[in-house]
């Protein structure tokens, strides 16, 4: 019989099975994830060499003229060594790991989650999926705030494949497509776009993309060439919070 449930664990029959229970589902980039993933033995005694979480994202790549959802490794932890797991047997394995402050917000299509894999040779890998939401931590969320206080209102958010001059440790980068819909922008501006480049818990590098309006016979020939458009990067940090949307204005209307 022992011989038998060993075959049947080896293609995933009477296998050892894997629950990751999290503290919460919603969480701040740069947070700390606390959890414990619970191994229950199979039919057979089984080793098991590793247990590893890996935090993952769902981006926007474009190929040959169209889209395409894919997915993308943020941050991998290993939380045991080798062991083993008798016939039924329950173990469980605390784990702690803190979120990258890279982690996009899981807004419109973006999601996040936790995946759970075990590795054990010559059979087939238990896994779990856990999705988590992920909200804006204070900074973020003051400067989401400011540019809407500006007049400007978000009409799309979109974590997309980034171009390699923007590209960090990460194949993506979070957009946020905002139109202005009162205030002074109102009549100047098409669009703006946020983007966030490297983050920590008290400062932020943004890419604001201008997007101008266009005006007469050369403005539209600017905007068909795309030459309506301007780049600036603005670093900000927490004690800019008090006087952002001015802050944010200033390097707006160096283009608008």
């Amino acid at each position: 019989m022992s011989f038998f449930n060993k075959v049947f664990a080896s293609i995933g029959i009477g296998a050892a099975t894997v629950d990751t229970k999290l503290e919460k589902s919603s969480y701040v980039a740069g947070e700390t994830v606390n959890g414990v993933v619970e191994i229950t033995g199979g039919s057979t005694e089984q080793s098991i060499d590793a247990i590893y979480l890996t935090l993952f994202t769902t981006y926007i790549r474009e190929s040959d003229d169209k889209k395409y959802t894919d997915y993308a490794p943020i941050q991998k932890v290993q939380i045991s060594n080798p062991f083993t797991v008798l016939e039924n047997e329950k173990k469980e394995f605390p784990f702690t790991f803190t979120l990258p402050f890279e982690t996009p917000i899981t807004y419109g299509n973006t999601r996040v989650w936790v995946a759970t894999g075990v590795d054990i040779k010559n059979a087939v890998d238990p896994k779990d999926k856990d999705y988590i939401e992920i909200v804006p931590n204070h900074l973020t969320n003051a400067i989401l705030t400011s540019v809407q206080e500006l007049g400007f209102r978000i009409r799309t958010v979109e974590c997309e494949e980034a171009p390699r001059r923007y590209r960090g440790r990460y194949p993506f980068i979070q957009e946020f497509e905002f139109v202005p819909v009162n205030g002074p922008y109102q009549r100047k501006l098409d669009e703006l776009e946020v983007m966030f480049l490297n983050q920590s818990e008290d400062q932020v590098e943004l890419l604001l993309e201008v997007d101008r309006r266009a005006r007469g016979l050369g403005g539209f020939l600017a905007e068909a060439l795309e030459m309506d458009e301007s780049m600036v990067r603005v670093t900000i940090g927490s004690s800019d919070i008090p006087h952002l949307a001015s802050k944010l204005q200033q390097a707006i209307d160096k283009f608008a």
